[in-house]
C-alpha cells in the first residue's frame, strides 16, 4: 500500500469507530494506544486525526492525545440549524430534476426502511444513500462537501437516537412512513411542499436525538 493508502484507510477505521461509539464519546486515547488499534506507525494516525478533527469527530491534546468529542446539545443543535439552511433550498431544486424513475426506485427504498427486522445500524448505509439520492441532483461539489461534512457530524447522535427506538416495532413503521412521505413531496414537484418536507423531517431526527442525548451518561 502506498502511504497515501494508509492514512486514507486508518482515517475510514478511526471515523467507522467513532460514529458506532466504539471510541466512545469524551474518552481519550494516546496516539501510540490507536496506532497499536491499527497496526500502523503514528504517522498515518496523526493525518487521519487531523482531516477527523476537521469533521469535528475529535478534540486533540498538546503532545500525543486525542479526545472523541463528547456528544453535546449546542453541538447538536448547530449541526441542525446548518441543515436546515442547506438541505431545504437544494431540495427545492431537485425536485424538478430527479426522474420519475428515480423517484419509483427512492420509494421502493423508502419503504424498506419500515421493516421490522431492520434496525438503524442494519439500514443507515442506505439510508445516507437515500437522501444523496434525493438531493445530489441539484448538489454542486461544495453542496455534496458540505453535506457530507455535516451528515457525519449528526451520524453519532442519529445512531444512537434512532437506535433507541429500535425495539419498538410502531418506530420502523414511522421510520418508513416519513421517508416514503419525503418521495410523496418530491412527486409534487413544488418547491414549496419539499422544502417543508425536509425541513419537518430535519425537525423530528433533531427531536429524537436530542431526546437520546439527554439519557446518555454524562463524563
Amino acid at each position: 500500500m502506498t502511504s497515501r493508502s494508509v492514512v486514507e484507510q486508518s482515517t475510514d477505521e478511526l471515523r467507522r469507530a467513532i460514529l458506532a461509539g466504539t471510541l466512545a464519546p469524551g474518552s481519550e486515547y494516546s496516539l501510540r494506544e490507536l496506532a497499536g488499534m491499527l497496526a500502523v506507525s503514528f504517522i498515518p494516525i496523526r493525518e487521519a486525526l487531523r482531516s477527523l478533527e476537521s469533521e469535528g469527530l475529535v478534540i486533540t491534546r498538546p503532545g500525543r492525545s486525542v479526545l472523541i468529542a463528547p456528544l453535546d446539545l449546542e453541538d447538536l443543535h448547530g449541526i441542525y440549524r446548518l441543515r436546515r439552511v442547506v438541505e431545504p433550498e437544494i431540495a427545492r431544486r431537485s425536485c424538478l430534476l430527479l426522474s420519475d424513475a428515480d423517484l419509483e426506485r427512492l420509494q421502493g427504498q423508502a419503504a424498506g426502511f419500515g421493516e421490522v427486522g431492520q434496525g438503524m445500524e442494519d439500514i443507515y448505509d442506505g439510508h445516507h444513500d437515500f437522501h444523496l439520492a434525493l438531493l445530489s441532483p441539484a448538489a454542486s461539489t461544495w453542496d455534496l462537501r458540505m453535506l457530507i461534512t455535516l451528515w457525519r457530524a449528526a451520524e453519532r447522535y442519529i445512531r444512537i437516537g434512532f437506535g433507541q427506538l429500535d425495539p419498538d416495532p410502531v418506530e420502523h413503521e414511522r421510520r418508513g412512513r416519513a421517508h416514503l412521505d419525503l418521495v410523496a413531496a418530491f412527486r409534487t414537484r413544488e418547491p414549496d411542499v419539499v422544502a417543508d418536507a425536509i425541513e419537518q423531517h430535519l425537525a423530528r431526527n433533531e427531536q429524537i436525538a436530542q431526546a437520546a442525548l439527554a439519557e446518555q451518561p454524562a463524563r
